[in-house]
């Protein structure tokens, strides 16, 4: 399937991309080029192939679901630019 510039112009469009008008024959040029690997891709046989979501097998390390308070407010207050009470300091914004 071919780009011509029209469908190019379209899309640079619809993107929300400021083509110029002399960057449109490339733009449809690299457009057909991805669409043509995309028809390649479609002609491989991968009947009977289950989709992967990581090329190796790995299991993420869980732990324990336990509710807890954490238990470290000083080291999360110190990073604030102001902190009072234990709690973060804000300026007050609806009068």
């Amino acid at each position: 399937m071919a780009i011509d510039i029209d469908t190019a112009r379209k899309v640079a469009h619809l993107a929300r991309i400021a083509v110029p008008e002399t960057r449109l024959p490339a733009l449809a040029d690299q457009l057909s080029g991805i669409l043509s690997f995309m028809e390649q891709l479609n002609e491989v046989d991968v009947s009977g192939i289950e989709p992967m979501t990581s090329v190796t097998p790995m299991r993420l390390k869980r732990r324990a679901d336990v509710v807890t308070d954490g238990n470290i407010q000083a080291s999360i207050l110190k990073n604030a630019p102001d902190a009072r009470e234990g709690f973060f300091a804000v300026p007050k914004v609806v009068e």
